[in-house]
C-alpha cells in the first residue's frame, strides 16, 4: 500500500480550500446521504465557495483514526501510520526527550500528529526496567519518589503520564503516589497491565486508563464491575495479547541469543504468573467489559524496538485491532468509535475524533463500508492530516 503526497506541504497546503462532495460521513452511528465536506486552513469548514472539489465517488468519510497505543522513535512510523489512515497517535512510552520534539515538529508537514508521556514509571529490578531501554536516572525508587518522576516529565512536556504495573514491579504504594501526584497536576494517567494481578493493582491506584489487558486469567465480575462504576477506559491491544500469548517464534528467539540477559528475563516474565497464558483470557476480558459498558479504545502497541521480541507494523496493525474488536463482540459502529471519537474524548482531544465544522480536518476517504464490514477500513483512497492531502498512488 502507497500513499502519494500533495506536493504542497505545509501552511501553503493548509490554506487549500477543498469540497469532498458525494461522500457519505460518519457520524458516530451511522453514515449520512452523499454529502460534501470542506476543508479550509487544516479545518473542517462549511462554505463550498471557491473550493477545488473532489469526487468522493459515494464513499465514506471517516475521522482520522486514532492509535490509543504506540511507541515512537523514527520519522518512517508517522509516514507509516499516516498511510493507513492513523491521522492522531497516543505514544506510550518514548525514551529521548530530543527524539520526541523532533517528531512533534512533524506534523504540519502532513504527517501524524502525536502525544505521549514521555518515560513511563517502573522500579529498579522490575521486569520491565530489564526489558525496555528506561534510563537509570529515569527509575523511580519508591513511593516518596513519585514527585521528582511527574514533575521532569512534566518539564519534558509530558501530555499524560504512564505507568507500569507488573510482577516484579512497583508496589502498591509506589503506584498510587504516582497516579495521585499526576492527577494533582491535572494529568491522565495509563496504567500498563497485561497480568491479572496488576490489573487490579491499576485499578486500585486509580488510573484512568489501563492499557492491555490480562493474559492468565479473564477479568471477573468484580474488576468488571470496579472498571465500569469508577468510569476507568480500556486499551486492550489484543493483537499484541494474541502474540505475547503465543511461544516465541524460532527467528526471534536466534535473535534474541545476542542478548542471552533479555531472552532470559522475557522467559521470567512468561512464568511469573499463575495460570495459564492464553489469548482467550485477553478476549473474554474485552467482551465482559463491553457487555458492562466501559469504554474501549483502540490500540495496537506498534513497536520497533531492536530489542523488543514482539514487534508490530505501525499503521496497518491498528485495522488488525479493528477486526480482533469485532471478533471480540463490539459492534462495528463500535469499534469506529473505538479509534476515533472516544479516544479524542478520553485523551481530551477535543478538536477532533469527528467529522463536524471546526474540527482538525483529519479525515479519511475509504471505497467501502465499514459499517457493513469493518475490513472496509482498508480501502484507502485518500487521507487528510491537518488539512494536507495525500492521495493513494
Amino acid at each position: 500500500m502507497a500513499l502519494s503526497s500533495n506536493p504542497a506541504l505545509g501552511a501553503a497546503a493548509k490554506s487549500q480550500k477543498v469540497a469532498i462532495t458525494n461522500v457519505r460521513v460518519f457520524d458516530g452511528e451511522r453514515l449520512s446521504e452523499p454529502t460534501t465536506v470542506v476543508i479550509e486552513g487544516g479545518l473542517i469548514g462549511s462554505n463550498p465557495d471557491g473550493a477545488e472539489e473532489v469526487d468522493g465517488t459515494n464513499g465514506v468519510l471517516l475521522p482520522g483514526l486514532i492509535d490509543a497505543h504506540v511507541l515512537l522513535d523514527k520519522e518512517g512510523q508517522l509516514r507509516q501510520m499516516r498511510d493507513w489512515g492513523v491521522t492522531t497517535a497516543l505514544g506510550m512510552g518514548e525514551w529521548s526527550a530530543e527524539t520526541l520534539k523532533i517528531l512533534r515538529g512533524c506534523e504540519s508537514q502532513g504527517l501524524t500528529d502525536i502525544r505521549s508521556p514521555g518515560v513511563p514509571a517502573t522500579v529498579p529490578g522490575s521486569l520491565h526496567s530489564k526489558m525496555l531501554p528506561v534510563p537509570a536516572k529515569d527509575l523511580v525508587a519508591g513511593a516518596g519518589d513519585a514527585t521528582r518522576f511527574v514533575t521532569n516529565r512534566l518539564a519534558e512536556g509530558a501530555d499524560y503520564i504512564k505507568v507500569v504495573a507488573d510482577v516484579p514491579g512497583p508496589d502498591q504504594a509506589t503506584l498510587d503516589a504516582l497516579v495521585s501526584t499526576a492527577h494533582e497536576h491535572g494529568k491522565l494517567v495509563i496504567a500498563h497491565a497485561a497480568t491479572f494481578t496488576p490489573y487490579t493493582m491499576a485499578l486500585e491506584a486509580q488510573a484512568d486508563v489501563i492499557t492491555h489487558v490480562p493474559r492468565d486469567k479473564a477479568l471477573d465480575e468484580e474488576s468488571v464491575a470496579r472498571m465500569a462504576a469508577d468510569k476507568r477506559v480500556s486499551v486492550p491491544t489484543l493483537h499484541m495479547m494474541g502474540l505475547i500469548t503465543k511461544p516465541l517464534g524460532l527467528a526471534t528467539i536466534l535473535r534474541l541469543l545476542f542478548r542471552p540477559s533479555l531472552l532470559l528475563t522475557i522467559i521470567s516474565g512468561i512464568r511469573s504468573f499463575s495460570g495459564t497464558s492464553a489469548y482467550e483470557n485477553a478476549k473474554e476480558s474485552v467482551a465482559r467489559m463491553y457487555r458492562a459498558g466501559v469504554p474501549i479504545l483502540a490500540g495496537t502497541d506498534s513497536n520497533e524496538e531492536e530489542d523488543s521480541p514482539f514487534q508490530v507494523r505501525h499503521g496497518e496493525a491498528l485495522h488488525q485491532e479493528m477486526e480482533l474488536l469485532v471478533e471480540a463482540g463490539l459492534s462495528t459502529v463500535d469499534v469506529l468509535r473505538a479509534a476515533t471519537a472516544l479516544p479524542a474524548k478520553h485523551f481530551g482531544l477535543s478538536d477532533r475524533g469527528v467529522v463536524e465544522p471546526g474540527k482538525r480536518a483529519d479525515l479519511l476517504l475509504l471505497r467501502d463500508d465499514p459499517i457493513k464490514d469493518i475490513r472496509a477500513t482498508r480501502s484507502i483512497q485518500r487521507v487528510w492530516c491537518g488539512g494536507i492531502e495525500h492521495v493513494l498512488a
